[in-house]
């Protein structure tokens, strides 16, 4: 009877789990798509401005950074933003700052980057070396390999450990 009873509040343990684990999937994706949703408005109104450059800076453990200037044909900042977090609820913030500014100067050698966090640094930087490089016209997008393709690598690196570990013992 007792067993009976630890047994049963197991498996209602199990199932609020999984209902907390799918409700707290479910609002990932939702602010997700909100966040989105947020980056693709904004990145609209600065393009009717001018040209955008966009650098980024990825978090794995520290906080994502995603930074856009609105520049003019002649390289001068007309707006920058900023978006900064780790959760899906950064928003961008302005950087009136950096208005006027040419972005060809970004660096970090400029006293208003050399202010900001690394984060934001790299982000600028970044965002400076791909409009650099698109008005070079010598720019690629740099495509990922896929998940799928990740996880295939990784299982040969694992197999061949294995192989190589086996054969040491052997």
């Amino acid at each position: 009877m007792l067993d009976e009873k630890k047994g049963d509040h197991y498996m209602n343990f199990i199932y609020v789990f999984g209902a907390f684990a799918l409700l707290a999937y479910g609002l990932q994706v939702v602010f997700g798509m909100k966040q989105i949703k947020h980056f693709n408005q904004i990145y609209v109104q600065m393009r009717r401005k001018g040209k955008v450059a966009i650098g980024r800076r990825a978090g794995k453990i520290k906080a994502g950074t995603i930074v856009m200037f609105a520049v003019d044909q002649n390289g001068f900042i007309i707006e920058a933003r900023k978006m900064q977090g780790v959760t899906v609820l950064a928003k961008f913030r302005l950087l009136p700052q950096y208005i006027g500014t040419d972005i060809h100067y970004i660096d970090n050698y400029h006293p208003l980057v050399r202010n900001e966090n690394k984060l934001v640094q790299q982000a600028m930087l970044n965002a400076r070396e791909i409009y650099l490089r698109v008005e070079l016209g010598n720019y690629q997008e740099e495509s990922l390999p896929s998940p799928l393709t990740m996880l295939g690598i990784q299982f040969s690196l694992w197999k061949k450990q294995y192989l190589s570990r086996k054969r040491s013992v052997e």
